[in-house]
């Protein structure tokens, strides 16, 4: 029994996951179409649970609660409403103790608490966040990346990863192209323990 964390991330043509300053998220560079979201919705719900950094949970907080019964929203937007708000979450933050929305907080211990979580569980564990994602890659826990590829180059921004200290191989497991040439690629990655 072993579970294995996925790096789940939109990203450009460049590697950045949101752009700098006030205007940090989406602010229109995603392509993301009711096919690419219903993609979205099928894999998260195959997640045995997520693992989020805080400024990605906080993100999530602030909107799919609400969506789930906002009748103004498509549907696909409010079944993953449903999807996030009801999935068993954990957020790693050191500056946050609690958290609603059926999420447990892991704070300074975090890394020891997620290697005994992937040993002791079963299934897929979504990650969302780029430090979160890089400490699991540099202690030989991240087993796959799932990207999401947007056709921009936003030239500057939040990077998929911080500074890696050595070259992450990656194997091509899965590759599909969406609605407005948004592309997946997924991989494994070489050397998880």
């Amino acid at each position: 029994m072993a579970a294995r964390f996925v790096y789940w991330m939109n990203v450009s043509l460049d590697g950045m996951i949101e752009r700098p300053g006030p205007q940090a998220g989406d602010d229109g560079w995603l392509r993301i179409g009711e096919p690419l979201h219903r993609e979205f919705n099928a894999r998260a719900r195959a997640l045995s649970m997520s693992v989020e950094g805080r400024v990605i949970y906080e993100m999530m907080e602030d909107y799919w609660p609400a969506a789930r019964d906002d009748e103004s929203l498509e549907d696909v937007l409010r079944e993953y409403g449903g999807i996030w708000t009801d999935m068993p979450k954990i957020l790693v933050s050191r500056t946050r103790t609690t958290a609603g929305h059926n999420t447990e907080v892991y704070g300074e211990d975090a890394l020891e608490r997620l290697a005994a979580l992937r040993a002791d569980t079963d299934g897929d564990i979504g990650v969302g966040g780029a430090t979160l994602a890089t400490q699991l890659m540099r202690e030989g826990l991240l087993d796959e990346l799932l990207l999401f590829v947007h056709p921009v180059v936003l030239g500057s921004g939040r990077p998929l990863f911080d500074v890696v200290p050595e070259p992450l191989q990656l194997d091509l497991i899965e590759a599909r192209e969406y609605d407005d040439s948004v592309g997946l690629r997924r991989y494994a990655v070489r050397g998880a323990r």
